[in-house]
């Protein structure tokens, strides 16, 4: 039996119990409630049951309890203590099940408002009248055990013959045994309940050993886990201490390579600084040489005039010293060019500009070149252009059309209008960004035929699309949109087109 306290049934005094529920009995002739010990309650008042308290609203079944506990007749079997929780529930649920069977006048009228529940509630909310009827009503406890003749007739003649199987099922025995009452009932419920503890304890001792075997697989795995860990950690030790010597002799290695280099870089600027030393002696010596070359160029200009005073004087001897001052002035001037390894030819001024020679193209012909910037077909024209390559300078096309809008919603709206471009006309599409925009690295989606780049740190935009128009080959068209008029001229030197970045945002507004 259950529960801690018997409450009241609503309508009565104190708290309101729920139908059906099962006080605690600790004494009582039916069911084997009986007896002392430290579960006994204590005594009852008079004319009440010391088992069930039904209070001022009593129920009929309440009634039938506390004539139930007022003690059997002399000489009647008793148990001495209360049934097998096991043994009583079976009980309730036969019982409860026949009730569920019988014709509603057959039911005693105790149990007749419980006889319309379904049975498992009926056996948990009518458990103690239940109970009470049985103990009280010998008839319907013959009733009840009625069924079980024909389910268990064999088992049902050896209860009755004293006679129970070893083997049989000591809870059935002993519900038969109490429902019913043969000779010697209470020992065959006594044996069950001794079977049942021993059962309950073989049970508990089995579960411990379960356990402690578990406890012991758990403490080997765990040892040989510290173990394998343990392992692995001086491994890694190992594997650390080898790393570290290696960085050690790579670190050796590297400033013994720095102090050579350092040496090498030493012994170099020091013979830079001897063959410096060399140099500006040679120069001195050629300047000093060059004052003596003027000097005797002096005196050859002025012996020159004064061959051609003495030649307009007509005087031949002079003529004859001239021709001889003259000679030997060029064999000095010789010898001067061989001392300082003069080129034998001198280049013209001509010479160095550059130019086209007659049989060589005179210009590149630019794709577009007879339409102006300002035409509104000129990137139409330009797309038609067999595998043009079209470079667009990306934030200088969103700030003219869309500045507003944060940056990252100008790359997404510009890359989405060039996507359905290069889907139309299937050319080669590269927008450039400027990487300096960026705070840290963006993920873009790039639509499919268009190529996005962003320049790397130190270079800007323009400066990356200058080495997109470089890296084509010679004939291939190539157009580069921006409004920047630098970028345009020099995408002219680079012999591309350029394009207004008005044009391209009416082409893509254009769909």
């Amino acid at each position: 039996m259950e529960g801690a306290g018997a409450s009241r049934r609503a309508g009565g005094r104190g708290t309101p119990r729920e139908p059906g529920a099962i006080r605690p009995i600790t004494r009582s002739p039916w069911l084997g409630v009986g007896g002392s010990g430290r579960h006994s309650p204590p005594a009852a008042k008079p004319g009440r049951s010391g088992i069930i308290d039904n209070g001022p609203g009593a129920t009929p079944g309440d009634e039938i309890a506390e004539e139930a506990a007022a003690g059997p007749p002399p000489g009647e079997e008793r148990l001495s203590r209360p049934l097998p929780g096991a043994v009583r529930q079976r009980v309730v649920e036969v019982a409860a099940e026949l009730i569920g069977a019988l014709p509603a006048e057959d039911v005693p009228v105790p149990l007749r408002r419980f006889a319309r529940f379904e049975r498992r509630k009926r056996a948990k909310l009518a458990g103690q009248h239940i109970a009470a009827v049985l103990e009280k009503d010998d008839g319907f406890r013959r009733r009840v055990a009625e069924p079980l003749r024909d389910t268990q007739a064999d088992l049902v003649e050896a209860v009755e013959g004293g006679d129970v199987p070893p083997a049989a099922d000591p809870v059935r025995v002993a519900v038969l045994a109490y429902l019913l009452r043969p000779e010697g009932w209470t020992e065959l419920v006594e044996a069950a309940r001794e079977e049942l503890e021993r059962s309950a304890t073989a049970s508990e001792e089995e579960h411990a050993a379960r356990r402690v075997a578990a406890l012991k697989d758990e403490l080997a795995a765990a040892r040989t886990a510290r173990s394998a860990e343990v392992d692995r950690l001086r491994a890694e030790l190992r594997e650390s201490k080898a790393e570290v010597a290696e960085l050690r002799r790579k670190l050796h290695e590297a400033r013994t390579r720095y102090r050579a280099a350092e040496e090498r870089a030493g012994a170099a600027a020091r013979e830079a600084e001897r063959e410096l030393a060399a140099a500006r002696e040679t120069t001195a010596a050629a300047e000093k040489e060059l004052r003596k070359l003027r000097g005797r160029a002096a005196q050859a200009e002025a012996a020159a005039e004064a061959a051609k005073r003495a030649a307009r004087e007509g005087r031949n001897v002079d003529d004859v010293r001239l021709r001889m001052l003259l000679d030997s002035l060029q064999d000095a001037v010789q010898g001067v060019r061989r001392e300082l390894a003069l080129p034998s030819t001198i280049g013209r001024p001509a010479d160095a500009v550059g130019g086209l020679e007659p049989d060589r193209q005179a210009h590149r012909a630019l794709p577009g070149r007879a339409l102006s910037d300002a035409d509104p077909q000129l990137l139409d024209r330009l797309l038609t252009l067999p595998r043009v390559h079209l470079i667009v300078d990306g934030y200088n096309v969103t700030k003219t059309g869309y500045g507003e809008l944060p940056l990252a919603d100008q790359r997404s709206r510009l890359l989405s209008g060039l996507g359905g471009l290069a889907a139309q006309t299937r050319a080669e599409v590269t927008c450039v960004f400027d990487g300096a925009e960026l705070d840290a690295p963006v993920a873009i989606a790039a639509p499919r035929g268009v190529r996005v780049l962003f320049s790397r740190p130190g270079q800007t935009a323009d400066e990356l699309i200058g080495e997109l128009v470089r890296a084509e080959p010679p004939g291939r068209s190539v157009v580069v949109v921006s409004s920047d008029r630098e970028v345009a001229d020099a995408a002219r030197r680079a012999a591309a087109r350029p394009c207004p970045s008005t044009l391209l945002l009416r082409r893509l507004g254009r769909g």
